[in-house]
């Protein structure tokens, strides 16, 4: 899958992102989320969702699935995580659709956040980020957005969607949600 500029941004944030299509297959990820769940990139891609997460797990992940299709995202949806170890942490799950020019659906970009590791120092950083991610898709927008092929611009308005979502997102609220 080619790496719009957009999509760099993303590369090697400190939050775990994944991409996934309308059926809940992984088409990508980044590496924090790779490395977090202890796989690599490549272990990941073409994975169901479900793979992620204890099999207690299922029902909690489906109604996440149910509810994105019915609203078109999903915030502060508490779910536990599966590592390929088999340990399990808490997190947050955030997300928000991609539609491609004609409005039809082609997936999600999904925000996990590890409530083990939401510090007043994490969540500063994962702020800091935001609005850096935030002002690098404005020049996005203001130098080449009307350059970009339609797939390009699907991708750019769906991030752009997602950390519209992230920065009005109470981080110490979910904090406390562990």
């Amino acid at each position: 899958m080619q790496q719009t500029e957009a999509r760099k941004i993303l590369k090697d944030a400190p939050v775990m992102w994944r991409r996934i299509n309308s059926i809940g297959i992984i088409l990508d990820c980044n590496s924090t989320y790779a490395n977090k769940l202890g796989y690599t990139k490549s272990e990941i891609l073409g994975k169901s969702i479900f793979e992620h997460v204890p099999k207690d797990s299922w029902e909690v992940m489906n109604d996440s699935l149910k509810a994105w299709f019915e609203t078109g995202n999903v915030s502060d949806r508490k779910i536990t995580f599966k590592k390929q170890d088999g340990s399990i942490f808490p997190g947050i799950l955030q997300a928000t659709s991609l539609y491609d020019e004609k409005k039809n659906l082609l997936g999600s970009n999904t925000v996990i956040f590890d409530l083990t590791e939401m510090s007043d120092e994490k969540i500063k950083e994962f702020e800091e980020f935001f609005r850096e991610a935030k002002n690098k898709l404005d020049e996005i927008k203001n130098t080449e957005y009307n350059k970009l092929d339609e797939n390009s611009k699907s991708e750019y308005d769906g991030l752009k969607k997602m950390f519209d979502m992230l920065l009005t997102t109470d981080l110490k609220k979910l904090k406390n949600k562990n």
